[in-house]
């Protein structure tokens, strides 16, 4: 289950261009089990129109202080009964009245009133982003405990390219879902690996797999929300997830030594990558052609990964692997959970509906050394992520 399900939360839309992307954060936070409760302040509403955010939230845009059907405070009502509060858009004038406390409007007086956490997503262009002033009150309403989504680099309004466009939408719902969801993970160093590994034939060709990489990110999306600090190291080209650092490799060779740089360190390894079991002995450094007949194509076996990391595992290392099988599913894994001396298999017999390569869902079994198999039926990657996660965690928690 989302850690956003069932939690009721207050998105303030202020004045910026970039109030249009606070459709699409609506639309996420309501379709991950939020009641999402939108405010508007005068000037967003020359930006998006109070009737379209109404229309995807959970209910009616609210928008002034005065001339409330239901209530004469809105703002200590909506404050009182928010679990989570997200300003985004937020303006430099947004931020400034908030610092301040200067409540002139049923946003800032909703901020004022409220206990709840608070997230501000700061979006202006670049001079102002870095102005002194600006940079003050970030800094200060940091200190208060306000969580900062930082804008990123990239286009802005009127062709300027530079800091200050407004985060993503998905980082944005992440970072409601690190600050309503457990931290269990905080301070825990994880690495993911995520997709296919290609190994050359030749500088065409090569030999892959049919693995989308979707649950190794949603792996490490999960992790990263519960305060993990995440190094995904990953064959596939996918958004990536917020505050995930991505290292992008494409052959087993190059995997094996992006993974074992860092897993001496490292608290916890999730191999979720489907490794190639073979490659080409020689590969050409040109296009094979085909006039010159079918090439003789000698294969050798790739480094066991996983197995090197078992032989070499540290002392109180978290290591999980993943087992996509065709038949006999939990006996197949039991074996290479033992022979690989894991601490968890994450196994998914990929030739059953919607389950596995490609799919958005999957179903899994978790094994683990001494215990009963898990049986997780099917369900979004995401949600087998955190049941893995989940998992993860208990094993943390029992070697420690």
């Amino acid at each position: 289950m989302s850690p956003l399900q069932g939690k009721r939360i207050v998105l303030g839309v202020t004045g910026g261009i970039a109030a249009y992307k606070a459709i699409e954060i609506c639309r996420r936070l309501v379709d991950a089990g939020a009641h999402v409760v939108p405010i508007m302040t005068d000037a967003a509403q020359h930006f998006v129109g109070p009737t379209t955010l109404s229309a995807l939230a959970s209910e009616p845009v609210q928008t002034e202080l005065w001339n409330n059907a239901t209530t004469p405070i809105p703002h200590t009502k909506v404050g009182q009964g928010a679990d989570l509060i997200v300003v985004a858009p937020a303006t430099a004038k947004a931020i400034a009245a908030y610092r301040i406390g200067y409540s002139h409007d049923l946003l800032q007086n909703t901020l004022i009133a409220t206990r709840a956490p608070v997230i501000v997503c700061p979006a202006m262009h670049t001079e102002m982003w870095e102005h002194p002033s600006v940079v003050d009150n970030i800094s200060t309403l940091r200190e208060r405990g306000v969580h900062i989504v930082e804008p990123e680099s990239g286009r802005l309004a009127g062709g300027d390219v530079g800091a200050g466009r407004l985060a993503s939408p998905e980082s944005i719902v992440a970072a409601a879902e690190r600050v309503l969801g457990p931290s269990d993970l905080l301070g825990v160093s994880m690495i993911v690996s995520a997709g296919g590994t290609r190994e050359p034939i030749d500088s065409v060709r090569v030999i892959a797999n049919r693995s989308s990489g979707k649950q190794g990110y949603a792996v490490a999306a999960e992790a990263a929300a519960r305060g993990a600090s995440v190094t995904l190291v990953s064959t596939v080209s996918l958004p990536v997830p917020a505050g995930v650092t991505v290292v992008s490799v494409e052959t087993a060779a190059q995997m094996q030594a992006a993974i074992e740089a860092h897993a001496p360190s490292t608290d916890v390894i999730v191999m979720a990558a489907a490794v190639a079991d073979f490659r080409p002995v020689h590969a050409a450094d040109h296009k094979l052609k085909k006039h010159d007949g079918a090439p003789e194509v000698v294969l050798e076996a790739t480094p066991d990964i996983l197995a090197g990391l078992g032989e070499r595992k540290p002392e109180g290392q978290v290591l999980v692997g993943f087992a996509a099988e065709t038949n006999d599913l939990v006996a197949n894994a039991q074996s290479k959970l033992e022979r690989k001396r894991l601490d968890l298999i994450v196994a998914n017999d990929v030739s059953a509906p919607d389950v596995g390569f490609a799919h958005d869902t999957n179903a899994v079994t978790l094994l683990r050394p001494g215990a009963k198999p898990v049986e997780i039926d099917l369900a979004s990657k995401r949600d087998v992520a955190r049941a893995v996660i989940d998992t993860i965690a208990e094993i943390q928690t029992g070697k420690n």
